[in-house]
């Protein structure tokens, strides 16, 4: 036998406890003081309980794929926005109507086509994806997608790939981001990969995305999907990647902007703290103006192309943001197409002429509007007073992010600003929660996120989500999916109304006495909601009662979702606390690169 070679390493045993092990007790299990046995603290962690140990998250994780691919795939037979509701019909008809245009149109009119009826206003991202998705489906059949005369249409096949193209297009871009972020912000908070594995759980099965998206029909889970990309190429020391899928986010639906300000306060601290770093700020700044221009490019190229090739755009209107300019552009230049479609998309993108909020959003203005009508003053005023308030809201969290850019507290600024965003800015609509829900879904994997001090808030604000979305998902029929989602997200979490184990868990990190009052008295107020709801018909004078109630309801509750959500950046950020002892400064330091 020969002698083994002096090179060879053998290969390094990996810490059980460290990846795969037995959880550190971060509020996932409950040991009896007296016998030392171990029991699950919540019941998503007795389904996940057998995979406690070594057992490898490749087996888990197809286990939980298939599962939340389910929920998905069934709440996709029940109703959509605007089935049998001529003429406008609702969002699936404005997806499906977007896939139309873009592959029957010139890239000249894709902004400029029909405005009354389903104009495309949102970013360029979305309108490549509709492209490619309409191009895929009429490839199957050519009247799902015919220019003018497949308005409306409701064939229930085209139903069924419509579905698909959501859950493809999650499955594609949303599920693959949230499992490396979570992992990747498990492994800086030093918590194992079951635990890991838990938050995913609750994160997939979170009931407002499914509903909004898989029953409602919209495509947030794309924008959603690259936000957290964003995040996890944070997490991973990667902030110039953070650039390039963030702008992806903005590039599909401009309500990513309510991240917008922490992620510019984050990156631009990160250059600056706790060293000057010259490298990264011009790596950064590259990143996004690249990723902008590739953005545009396929827009405005072919616009300048078909220009180029005889077809006029001097006959399509000027935005207003071109009839504001001092000076007139030549319409014959060169460069007017490219102008011309900047401009427009822009305008198309930020309606600020539809007004303060659509419909009635749970949000500051819509709560105030009902004791005080906002229409009685003009749009400049009342878009200025939305920009204020917007301002107050956002520029804590921004600030703290700025000065002290850790990666950990990343996801505590992203929610705050979120829920500063969806509370006071403009053109809010009740879709919007969805934004600062998921920054706060992501804390579930951190250290302690699973604790009772930490579950409670995030399911009080995922449960409050959900509730205050009812009076949309009941226009679609889908009341049967949005009770048995939410019941069964809340009975997995151990929440109100399955359950109160959340608010007498003997873990360590319990809840104080004032913060379970109110929790609890917002759960009995939507639960006595539903009540009057169901089976008590409003006044003859005031058929929106019930809805009125649901906002009021839910700014109120948002509002505290606010200050906790800040209140913890703060302490996290340790603004908050006590100057620590310089081994623990040191061992805070380390987890924080």
């Amino acid at each position: 036998m020969s002698a083994p070679n002096g090179s060879h390493k053998p290969r390094k045993r990996r810490k059980v406890d460290a990846y795969f092990g037995p959880p550190s007790g971060h509020g996932t299990i409950i040991v009896d003081p007296a016998t030392k046995a171990q029991k699950p603290a919540f019941p998503l962690v007795a389904f996940l309980w057998p995979a406690k140990g070594t057992v490898s998250q490749w087996v888990i994780l197809p286990l939980i794929l298939m599962a939340t691919g389910l929920l998905r795939w069934t709440t996709g037979f029940w109703g959509y926005s605007g089935f049998q509701k001529p003429p406008m019909h609702g969002d699936f008809e404005a997806q499906r109507h977007w896939m139309e245009i873009s592959i029957h149109l010139p890239f000249s009119e894709w902004y400029f086509y029909d405005l009354q009826y389903w104009g495309l206003d949102y970013p360029p991202l979305t309108a490549y994806h509709s492209w490619l998705l309409g191009k895929i489906g009429s490839s199957i059949n050519t009247e799902w997608f015919a220019l003018s005369s497949s308005r409306g249409l409701e064939d229930p096949i085209l139903k069924v790939y419509m579905r698909a193209t959501v859950f493809v297009s999650e499955y594609l871009v949303y599920v693959p981001a949230v499992i490396i972020g979570l992992r990747q912000f498990a492994r800086i908070q030093g918590t194992t990969s079951w635990e890991a594995s838990i938050a995913l759980v609750a994160f997939l099965m979170q009931p407002a995305t499914i509903l909004v998206d898989h029953g409602h029909f919209q495509y947030n889970t794309v924008m959603l999907g690259f936000a957290v990309a964003s995040m996890s190429s944070v997490f991973a020391g990667r902030y110039s990647w953070s650039c390039v899928f963030f702008v992806a986010s903005l590039g599909f639906k401009q309500m990513a902007l309510f991240y917008a300000p922490a992620v510019f306060a984050f990156l631009l601290g990160s250059c600056l703290f706790p060293r000057i770093s010259i490298s990264r700020f011009l790596g950064i700044a590259v990143a996004t103006v690249t990723s902008f221009a590739l953005l545009y490019m396929p827009l405005l190229l072919g616009a300048f192309y078909e220009s180029y090739n005889g077809i006029p755009q001097q006959s399509l209107p000027a935005p207003p943001l071109l009839e504001s300019l001092p000076m007139k552009l030549d319409e014959n230049a060169w460069y007017y197409p490219l102008v011309l479609q900047t401009a427009q998309s822009i305008h198309r993108v930020f309606p600020f002429a539809r007004g303060l909020f659509e419909d009635k959003v749970p949000n500051v203005w819509c709560a105030i509007h009902t004791f005080h009508k906002l229409h009685q003053y003009s749009s400049t005023t009342v878009q200025r007073a939305a920009l204020l308030a917007t301002s107050v809201a956002i520029t804590p969290p921004s600030l703290i992010l700025f000065f002290k850019p850790r990666k950990d507290l990343l996801p505590w600024g992203l929610a705050a600003t979120a829920w500063g965003f969806f509370l006071c800015s403009y053109q809010v609509h009740e879709k919007n929660i969805l934004l600062p829900l998921l920054p706060m879904l992501m804390v579930l994997a951190g250290e302690g996120g699973l604790l009772p001090s930490t579950r409670a808030w995030v399911g009080f604000a995922n449960m409050l989500g959900v509730w205050t979305l009812f009076p949309l998902l009941k226009k679609d029929e889908l009341r049967v999916p949005y009770a048995v989602l939410s019941l069964l997200w809340a009975y997995l979490m151990g929440l109100p109304p399955t359950s109160l184990s959340v608010y007498q868990s003997g873990l360590g990190g319990g809840l104080t006495a004032p913060v379970k009052i109110l929790h609890l008295s917002f759960y009995l107020a939507m639960l006595v909601w539903h009540v009057f709801e169901a089976f008590v018909a409003p006044p003859r004078g005031k058929p929106d009662l019930w809805v009125v109630l649901n906002v009021l309801i839910g700014a109120a509750g948002f509002g505290f979702c606010y200050l906790w959500c800040l209140f913890r950046l703060a302490e996290e950020s340790r603004l908050l606390q006590k100057k620590r002892s310089p081994g623990n400064s040191n061992e805070k330091a380390r987890k924080d690169q």
